[in-house]
């Protein structure tokens, strides 16, 4: 389940369908990996909040001018899913809301601003705030056509790609080959 421009909190059929079929996969024991849009509605399906960012976090910088990281939790770094990763690594972030996680969720990474960053539910659903998915291809699309996005210097965007691009690539394909590992594939 990938982000997009609705919310988790829309009133209507398309999500109220969305969040349905996601409580079912997951409690089926269906593999499941949601990045932004689909970290918060994997947590409301199973009972969680979705609620307004302190923060909007967008792009690769936080208020500060500080890359945006995520650290793993003492749980995260024992959990497959960060197999060959280190325990903090620098993400791209798109998203003005987070989450508030109900207790059959365990929180495997936090983020300084935007605490709950990667939560698990049972053995194998994952959520993650972050968008670690990114290509090439796919950013200079994001930061062509996002509204958020569109009001950052296009060229300073580039840069922080471009200084972070080989960490955050490798980060990307083991957190999906690991995901693939731990649903069987």
């Amino acid at each position: 389940m990938l982000g997009g421009p609705q919310g988790a909190n829309d009133d209507n059929d398309i999500m109220h369908k969305e969040l349905m079929r996601i409580k079912e996969a997951v409690t089926a024991n269906i593999p499941y990996l949601g990045i932004c849009l689909g970290l918060q509605t994997l947590v409301k399906a199973v009972g969680g909040k979705v609620i307004k960012s302190p923060i909007k976090e967008v792009g690769f910088r936080d208020l500060e001018n500080n890359f945006f990281n995520v650290d793993l939790t003492n749980e995260g770094k024992l959990d497959p899913l960060f197999e060959g990763i280190n325990h903090s690594f620098k993400v791209f972030h798109l998203h003005g809301k987070t989450v508030e996680l109900p207790n059959n969720l365990k929180l495997l990474a936090t983020g300084k601003f935007c605490q709950n960053q990667i939560a698990k539910f049972s053995s194998n659903a994952y959520g993650i705030q972050c968008h670690f998915e990114l290509t090439p291809q796919m950013f200079e699309i994001w930061i062509n056509e996002d509204p958020d996005l569109l009001t950052f210097d296009k060229g300073q965007l580039r840069k922080d790609f471009e200084e972070i691009k080989d960490e955050y690539t490798l980060v990307g394909q083991l957190l999906f080959q690991n995901f693939l590992k731990i649903a069987g594939f």
